[in-house]
C-alpha cells in the first residue's frame, strides 16, 4: 500500500478508523526526510495492515504545531487511537522495522488500562 497524505481535514478519521498509522512529517526541503522516504515507502509495502500516512509540515503547519514537531523527519506511531512511539530524525530501515513490530506486539488491553489508571490519579500538587 501505498502512504496516504494527511492533513487536517482527514486526520481524526484516518487515526480513528485504523488500527495503527504510522506518521512522517516532512517538508519537501529536507534533505534527511527525501532519504528516509525510500525507506518508509519499502515498509508501507512491506505491512498492508498498517495506515502509512505523511504529514507535509509546510502545508501542514497547524497540525504539525498540535504535535510539537520541532524538527523533521518526525515519526509518530498511533495504535488504538494512542501515541505509541514518536521519535525525530530518520531511522534505518531495520530501526523502523523494529518499531513497528514493537507496536504490533504491545497488549492495547494493558496500554489502555495504564491510561485509564494514569488519568484517575489526582493530580500532585
Amino acid at each position: 500500500m501505498s502512504t496516504v497524505d494527511l492533513t487536517k481535514d482527514n486526520f481524526e478519521k484516518t487515526v480513528n478508523e485504523n488500527a495503527m498509522v504510522i506518521i512522517d512529517f516532512w517538508a519537501p526541503w529536507c534533505g534527511p526526510c527525501r532519504g528516509f522516504a525510500p525507506v518508509y515507502e519499502k515498509a508501507s509495502g512491506a505491512h498492508p495492515d498498517v495506515v502509512f500516512a505523511k504529514i507535509n509540515t509546510d502545508e501542514e503547519q497547524e497540525l504539525a504545531g498540535s504535535f510539537g514537531i520541532r524538527s523533521i523527519p518526525t515519526l509518530m506511531v498511533f495504535r488504538e487511537k494512542i501515541i505509541l512511539f514518536q521519535q525525530a530524525g530518520a531511522l534505518p530501515a531495520n530501526a523502523l522495522e523494529q518499531v513497528i513490530s514493537q507496536a504490533k506486539a504491545l497488549d492495547m488491553a494493558k496500554v489502555h488500562q495504564e491510561l485509564a489508571s494514569q488519568q484517575a490519579q489526582p493530580a500532585s500538587s
